[in-house]
């Protein structure tokens, strides 16, 4: 048995508690293992997705209890690419966290971005959805703490917000899956796929209830209108660091999707029929046209932002709704973009935020450091709109080539080209605010002066930017990847036999045992 599953979650969850209790008075010692923590996690995900880059399942039974009475997490290729991603990401987030001094402006920062790994690294390996439940509620604290870091009237309002939306959502879920063990004995991942596939005709009614609110929990978790109403405050009210780490969460549910609706509820399972086409599409449709109109209509940048992030949702989720191997390999491309593409803008937003009074999109005082932070701002912003040559103009042509034989092709096109073109004029329109009309304005005598952000939070948002580069430059080999990945999703029997199949040192004891 592969010992090295369990590290990333097992990692953050020993290293959050030590930090608090060897290190809550010293900044630098906490800097310095939340570091060596993550650079730590970022070798092992890269060893695990090297090890499943053979399209190879591999199995971790807690306790070395077989499935599926046991616990088990798995590891194939989608769950590998999820974690290295979110790994990577928390590195630059974490250094642009440090640079800013934002870990610094309260307390227990580097304790909870631990656990926050935690909750995310679990939930993506974790092969049992009553255990995804549980990694959902680890991320729902500790990201609420996050959110409330530094304090704040409006960041503690967003952060109740935020709390009671996603715990009706955590209702909705133990509703979801005491409704799937009524009916099914189990809530295994492969497990569930066997057992599914059995129920006839006419038992269908409570396992597709079940299925229509693991949905509406998934879409809740990533903004899917129409219920989004809790992210755009959230995020924007949200420190910097946080907001750019969250670029992560919204891909959970997105993940939550892909992989119980092709293993579980696969689109040609007859139990489920239509719940794909007939609701997450047309839900998708409308994420990507109110998120883009969300970002024309801003008033403030780190608003925009959020609506930015909707409406890139709403793009991944047109792909995932297709449920065809050529939607979810571009899907998966194009989540890799926007998770990036997402980070960059918040962070960005924080240093025209240190660097000018406030975020409003009305004309002031330049910028400080005006030229470097209009240059960033602009490659973020071609990347979130999906203008060439970066991957979101590429990762759109795969979305749009994948449409090419779906019912609503017509209307997808239509969409995500105008949503694009929005999306367009609305950055364009916030640069020229940010960065252009401020030099036709004289600063005042008595304005504050503000202070040039660290070359350190330059660094880490350089680093997001350069991986979007590179996202571009090897395109061609990771969407080859992405493809192999989604053939893997189509075909699970290895998973479930991997999963079912192998013998633990313990089962399940019977009636002749006692």
């Amino acid at each position: 048995m592969n010992h090295w599953i369990i590290a990333p979650v097992v990692l953050p969850a020993l290293l959050a508690p030590f930090i608090v209790l060897a290190a809550r008075y010293h900044i630098g010692i906490q800097r310095t293992l939340s570091i060596a923590g993550v650079l730590a996690l970022i070798i092992i995900a890269a060893g695990l997705a090297f090890q499943v880059s053979d399209g190879s399942i591999v199995l971790y039974q807690l306790s070395d209890w077989a499935a599926p009475f046991g616990i088990v997490l798995v590891a194939d290729r989608l769950s590998t690419l999820m974690v290295l991603l979110t790994a990577v990401l928390a590195l630059f987030v974490l250094l642009y966290a440090i640079g800013s001094g934002w870990d610094n402006r309260g307390r227990h920062f580097h304790a909870l971005f631990q656990f926050q790994l935690m909750g995310i690294m679990g939930a993506f390996l974790t092969g049992d959805l009553f255990n995804l439940f549980v990694f959902f509620e680890v991320l729902l604290i500790a990201s609420y703490g996050l959110m409330i870091h530094a304090g704040g009237n409006e960041r503690l309002r967003a952060g109740v917000q935020y709390v009671l939306f996603n715990l009706i959502g955590s209702t909705l879920f133990l509703f979801a899956l005491g409704s799937i063990y009524a009916e099914t004995g189990t809530l295994n991942m492969a497990d569930l796929a066997n057992r599914v596939a059995m129920i006839g005709p006419e038992d269908t009614v409570g396992i597709r209830i079940a299925a229509v609110l693991l949905l509406l929990v998934f879409a809740i978790k990533a903004a899917l209108v129409p219920l989004h109403f809790w992210l755009p405050s959230s995020y924007a009210e949200a420190p910097a660091p946080v907001a750019a780490l969250f670029a992560i969460m919204t891909k959970v549910g997105a993940y939550a999707i892909i992989r119980v609706y092709t293993m579980i509820f696969p689109p040609d399972l007859d139990v489920t029929a239509g719940l794909h086409d007939l609701w997450l599409l047309p839900a998708a449709l409308l994420s990507l046209a109110i998120g883009m109109v969300g970002v024309l209509a801003a008033k403030r940048l780190d608003r925009l932002v959020a609506f930015s992030v909707i409406g890139s949702m709403g793009m991944v989720m047109v792909a995932i709704s297709l449920f065809t191997p050529e939607g979810i390999a571009a899907a998966l491309y194009y989540i890799v973009h926007s998770t990036l593409a997402g980070a960059v803008l918040f962070l960005i937003s924080d240093l025209v935020r240190t660097g000018r009074a406030d975020l409003n999109l009305t004309p002031q005082p330049p910028v400080a450091g005006n030229a470097l932070t209009a240059g960033l701002f602009f490659i973020g912003a071609i990347a979130m709109a999906g203008l060439p040559p970066l991957s979101g103009f590429l990762g759109k042509l795969l979305i749009l080539n994948a449409a090419y034989d779906a019912d609503l092709m017509v209307w997808i096109w239509v969409i995500v080209l105008t949503s694009s073109l929005i999306s367009i004029v609305g950055f364009a329109l916030a640069g020229s605010v940010l960065f252009w009309k401020a030099h036709s304005i004289e600063a005042l005598e008595d304005a504050p002066i503000h202070p040039r952000p660290a070359a350190l939070s330059y660094v880490a948002v350089g680093g997001l930017i350069s991986l979007l580069v590179a996202h571009t430059v090897f395109a061609g080999q990771m969407h080859a990847y992405t493809t192999t990945m989604a053939a893997q999703l189509f075909a699970p029997e290895p998973y479930i036999s991997t999963v079912i199949e192998t013998p633990g040192k313990h089962s399940k004891p019977t009636t002749e045992d006692h």
